[in-house]
């Protein structure tokens, strides 16, 4: 009997008897990557070259690097998926459905308990914070930039507007849940959104801006 050549490598999803397999090649290889290249440099391209196989799998198994990511570090919630089902509204709604989201998804234990190690990650000089600095820089700050931008406003100043808004949620979230300092850190949700949407309305939109 002939010997019979293996045909080409399959492109997207894997043989059942493989998905395992094929996953921990991934998660592995984006482990590597991640710790050499940082999270902005890190490509699925790479990722998916390293682990040899084709970089439509990758993205079978985790759709973007931003899942990849979550996937590695072990995020049991995703905060650029928070933030993105804020913006689905108009914009002179976005301070308030940005800050409601985002407090409101902490008052979930899951999300508070990862959130708080996130946090305090994101503040160190350590590697695993540059990385994860990194990742909510590009994720959280890009979403947010894009939204604004899609509303005509140049991408520079957009991504200032975005800076602004993110330290504005930052430091709330970093008094009320790590320093737990009251009286914000009791203040019920919707009490606390009345007072920092508009404050966020407003870097959103702009103003004081020169422009």
């Amino acid at each position: 009997m002939a010997d019979v050549k293996p045909g080409p490598r399959r492109r997207g999803r894997p043989p059942k008897e493989s998905g395992s397999d094929a996953r921990t090649a991934i998660t592995d290889a984006a482990s590597a990557e991640f710790a050499e290249k940082g999270y902005d440099k890190a490509s699925i391209r790479g990722i998916a070259r390293r682990a040899q196989v084709d970089s439509a799998l990758v993205h079978h198994y985790f759709e973007s690097k931003a899942g990849l990511f979550a996937e590695v570090v072990k995020l049991p919630v995703r905060p650029d998926r928070i933030i993105r089902s804020a913006l689905d509204v108009s914009v002179d709604r976005l301070g308030e459905s940005l800050v409601h989201t985002v407090l409101s998804a902490w008052e979930q234990t899951s999300v508070k308990s990862i959130g708080v190690t996130v946090l305090r990650s994101a503040v160190s000089d350590s590697a695993a914070g540059r990385l994860i600095r990194q990742f909510l820089l590009r994720e959280l700050k890009g979403a947010v930039a894009g939204r604004i931008a899609d509303g005509g406003v140049d991408r520079a100043e957009a991504d200032l507007r975005a800076t602004l808004v993110l330290t504005q949620m930052a430091g709330a979230l970093m008094f009320r849940h790590v320093l737990e300092l009251e009286p914000l850190a009791s203040m019920p949700v919707d009490d606390l959104t009345a007072r920092l949407a508009p404050a966020v309305q407003g870097h959103l939109d702009g103003v004081g801006d020169s422009m």
